[in-house]
């Protein structure tokens, strides 16, 4: 890499670290393009080369966030060696990423209506795709076995993140007192069993498996509240 792409990747990173510090302190009325470029040093001109726009340095920030959440939730999961323990994992790396990355957490929440990621559906839902491959893989897995109910992968997402994201989203909003060490203790076995197998599931894992979910895809926005249940 060259000197000069070296300075631009370490703008970007500048640019993005200081704009969820900027929101986590000021809110959404205060997340702005000035109050960025005043906080990170950088230029508005360099942002905009960088990033486009500031609905692109947004929809950067959520990307990344996004990441973090899922890239936590693989190495979870990838590190279980039984569905149940692997969902449990999920859940929990779900709901322990907010707690301790409480700043990327709200704004993924926080972004649920905002234009910058309609604007920008294609590449977030692209990104989201990617970072969800090894779940995907990991859930088709199970469901070839017999260990986890047949459902398309999508299904199988909301679920699992479904009920996370809403604990999540609760813990976050200042309104509502919620428990999230409750959630933590609780809520990874009953989602565990909405996703055992009963006697009706035999036969049907391999047929319901060839339908997605070791493809798990953006099918329904680019958020991750129909995923990874994050906003």
């Amino acid at each position: 890499m060259s000197p000069k792409q070296q300075r631009g990747e370490a703008t970007v990173d500048l640019v993005l670290t200081t704009a969820l510090r900027v929101y986590a302190a000021q809110g959404q009325q205060g997340f702005t393009v000035g109050s960025v470029t005043a906080a990170s040093g950088v230029s508005l001109g360099s942002l905009y080369h960088h990033f486009g726009s500031f609905d692109g340095l947004a929809a950067a920030l959520y990307t990344r966030c996004m990441g973090e959440l899922f890239d936590a939730m693989t190495t979870a999961v990838t590190r279980t060696r039984t569905a149940r323990t692997g969902v449990h994992a999920l859940v929990r790396s779900y709901l322990g990423f907010t707690r301790e990355h409480r700043d990327a957490a709200l704004f993924l929440h926080a972004s649920a209506y905002s234009g910058y990621l309609a604007a920008h559906a294609e590449e977030i839902s692209a990104a989201k795709e990617a970072k969800l491959a090894a779940i995907g893989a990991w859930t088709r897995r199970q469901v070839l076995k017999g260990q986890i109910v047949p459902l398309p992968g999508p299904l199988v997402e909301v679920l699992v993140m479904g009920p996370a994201g809403e604990a999540a989203r609760r813990w976050l909003s200042s309104t509502c007192a919620f428990d999230l060490d409750e959630a933590e203790r609780l809520l990874p076995d009953a989602v565990w069993r909405t996703l055992r197998p009963g006697p009706d599931a035999q036969g049907l894992g391999p047929r319901a498996a060839a339908r997605g979910p070791g493809n798990v895809r953006a099918t329904c926005g680019a958020t991750p509240r129909s995923g990874p249940g994050g906003r």
